[in-house]
C-alpha cells in the first residue's frame, strides 16, 4: 500500500515536470519564431519582467532589429533542469541595407515561474551588433 503511495506521487511529480517541459517546449518555439519573423515585440513580452525593468528597451533599440533579417535560427545545443534551461543557438542575420549575412552563437537562458505558470527568457533579446 506504501508502495502504490509513493509511485502515485511520483507519477503526478513526473507529470508536472512533462507539463513544465512541454512548456518550456512551446516557450521556446514561439520565442525562436518571434524572432525568426521580426517580431522582436513580441519576443520583448517573453522576457522576464525583472530583465524588461532593469534592461528597459527603447523605440531606438526596437527600430535596430528592424535593421536586419534573420535567415536561420537554429538549436545547437541545450540543459534542462527543473525550473531552469539554457538552449544554445546559431543565427543567420541579415544586414537589410548592405545585404551581407553573417551568424553569430547566442546562449538563451530560461526560467520557470511557478506563479504566472510560465518560462521566462532572462538572457534577454540576442545582440545581433555584439562584436561589429
Amino acid at each position: 500500500m506504501a508502495c502504490a503511495g509513493v509511485l502515485a506521487c511520483l507519477l503526478a511529480a513526473c507529470a508536472s515536470t512533462s507539463k513544465e517541459m512541454s512548456a518550456l517546449d512551446r516557450a521556446q518555439y514561439d520565442w525562436s519564431a518571434a524572432i525568426r519573423w521580426g517580431q522582436v515585440e513580441g519576443a520583448w513580452e517573453m522576457v522576464d519582467p525583472a530583465v524588461r525593468e532593469a534592461r528597459p528597451m527603447t523605440d531606438l533599440d526596437f527600430e535596430r532589429y528592424r535593421q536586419v533579417q534573420v535567415s536561420y535560427y537554429r538549436d545547437i545545443a541545450s540543459r534542462r533542469g527543473d525550473s531552469e534551461a539554457l538552449r544554445e543557438i546559431e543565427v543567420g542575420v541579415i544586414n537589410r541595407h548592405t545585404m551581407a549575412e553573417r551568424s553569430l552563437r547566442h546562449t538563451e537562458a530560461w526560467r520557470y515561474d511557478p506563479e504566472a505558470r510560465t518560462w521566462w527568457n532572462v538572457s534577454g533579446l540576442p545582440d545581433f551588433w555584439d562584436g561589429e
